[in-house]
């Protein structure tokens, strides 16, 4: 489902604050195209706590960020904790670095400043399902759980005639080992996965808004476990994961619930 975005109150563009420390120009032109298709009310915080209290002050006004990967989940995870998130659409106008726009093209949104923001002006709001997390945490997409890192053996020399030669020649190339996990995957209250069961990664996406999310476990010398489930638990020895494109933890446990259509992001029409 979608629907035209014409703002009913004006646009709050709010500006994160590295992203005008980083590229002014970009901020500058996002601000420009904006301000002349709407009534535009223009925040330029100096912190995250300003940020997070213009967003809370916002009033009728539909918000537009102009920022990264990290401002637009800052700003759902505001929204979300303040019950906020369907009040109306969000929309973006990426400014940072490429390596720090990987969520916003993820989620279509364009990664030029014009673009972006004429679709923040005249696109259409489609539905984004979010997962949360027992922190109160949101990732926008899916997560996973990678493999621990790869160890290499080290060769333990001896004597002054190894060392000299050590530092002369190449020493061997060493195997590397490949670590797994030992988790708990729980898949709507339903074990799928045990602790007994090496695990090499666990990915949990959301594919369409409104349905299930899909969960793989990718076995050590077996083939993968599948399931679709609103709520997944991983438990076990401290492991890391990568959500909204950003490496978080260690934890020994998390849970992550399904909130189907939880929000709207604003895309170009087509």
């Amino acid at each position: 489902m979608s629907h035209a975005g014409a703002p009913v109150g004006g646009l709050l563009v709010l500006v994160d604050p590295v992203a005008r420390r980083l590229d002014g120009e970009s901020v500058r032109i996002a601000k420009d195209v904006l301000s002349a298709g709407a009534a535009a009310k223009i925040c330029l915080p100096d912190s995250q706590e300003e940020f997070a209290r213009a967003l809370a002050r916002r009033g009728h006004r539909r918000p537009v960020i102009v920022g990264d990967d990290g401002a637009l989940v800052r700003a759902v995870g505001l929204l979300h904790r303040e019950r906020g998130l369907g009040d109306g659409a969000l929309s973006l106008v990426p400014v940072g670095p490429p390596g720090s726009l990987a969520l916003a093209g993820a989620l279509g949104v364009p990664l030029s400043a014009v673009p972006a923001a004429r679709a923040a002006l005249d696109g259409v709001t489609r539905p984004r399902d979010l997962l949360v997390d027992d922190s109160d945490g949101v990732v926008l997409g899916g997560l996973r759980i990678p493999s621990p890192p790869r160890t290499v053996p080290v060769t333990r020399w001896g004597g002054t005639y190894r060392s000299l030669l050590r530092t002369l020649l190449p020493s061997p190339a060493a195997p590397a080992a490949r670590r797994v996990h030992r988790l708990r995957v729980e898949v709507d209250g339903v074990l799928l996965v045990d602790l007994d069961q090496p695990v090499e990664d666990v990915c949990v996406r959301t594919p369409e808004p409104g349905g299930p999310a899909e969960v793989v476990v990718r076995l050590s010398g077996a083939p993968p476990l599948t399931g679709r489930a609103r709520t997944v638990t991983v438990s076990g020895a401290d492991f890391r994961y990568r959500a909204n494109h950003v490496l978080s933890g260690p934890v020994r446990r998390r849970t992550w619930t399904l909130r189907t259509a939880a929000w709207h992001l604003t895309l170009p029409r087509g």
